[in-house]
């Protein structure tokens, strides 16, 4: 098991957190995202390393962006 721990900005609401885990979990091999909305933190927890592009791009998808 791999864990992960990413910033993603412009998120204010349980909705936004919602939709980051939504589409963060779409990911092969993702087995829990969690959300602390007040820091902006996402911890992702996989099978194996998952590659920073495909975090990225399902952020991007939710509408939002990592930090950094």
């Amino acid at each position: 098991m791999a864990e992960t721990t990413y910033t993603v900005q412009g998120m204010t609401c349980g909705h936004c957190a919602g939709s980051v885990t939504e589409e963060v979990s779409r990911i092969s091999g993702v087995q829990s995202v969690d959300v602390d909305l007040p820091t902006g933190k996402v911890t992702i927890t996989s099978d194996e390393p998952v590659a920073e592009d495909a975090v990225r791009a399902a952020v991007a998808e939710a509408g939002y962006h990592l930090a950094g």
